[in-house]
């Protein structure tokens, strides 16, 4: 039986090549990192937003099972939110917006409000709004149902 000789050149990589790739690779590592901080910033921007979403969902599963009203509020100057007892800081950018829109009723001051739910499971309703840059994000709480969403 005769074995069937490979050519060469298909049984394996060069070094050159080996080098030629390193080089690639290297290179592309040497310029992502100004694009890092933009694109951190962005997701810290979207952790805050689902942050802020569980928090709302938690308010109102708290209200239904309780069979009380709960509130979130939010101090927009502060980048802070409490349910209840628990107060949370949100970790952000330092140029990052924040804004509620919520009804008359629930503004505390004018900087900050709360976004209340009832046993039903309804809510005053509202939108917290986050932006920074290129990044935005939007909560909204629906009034009649109590449903919370994060658009982008």
């Amino acid at each position: 039986m005769e074995r069937a000789l490979l050519p060469r050149r298909s049984r394996g990589f060069t070094l050159i090549e080996l080098l030629v790739v390193l080089g690639i690779m290297a290179l592309m590592l040497a310029l992502l990192p100004p694009f890092l901080p933009t694109v951190l910033d962005g997701q810290k921007v979207k952790a805050a937003a689902r942050e802020l979403a569980a928090g709302l969902r938690g308010a109102r599963g708290q209200a239904v099972a309780t069979q009380k009203e709960i509130a979130l509020e939010l101090d927009v100057e502060a980048k802070r939110y409490a349910v209840g007892e628990r107060v949370r800081t949100l970790d952000l950018p330092r140029d990052t917006n924040i804004s509620l829109r919520t009804t008359f009723t629930e503004q505390l001051s004018t900087h900050s409000g709360s976004i209340r739910f009832y046993p039903d499971g309804s809510a005053t309703g509202g939108t917290i709004s986050l932006a920074r840059g290129s990044s935005s994000f939007v909560v909204e709480v629906a009034w009649l149902t109590g449903r919370v969403t994060v658009l982008e």
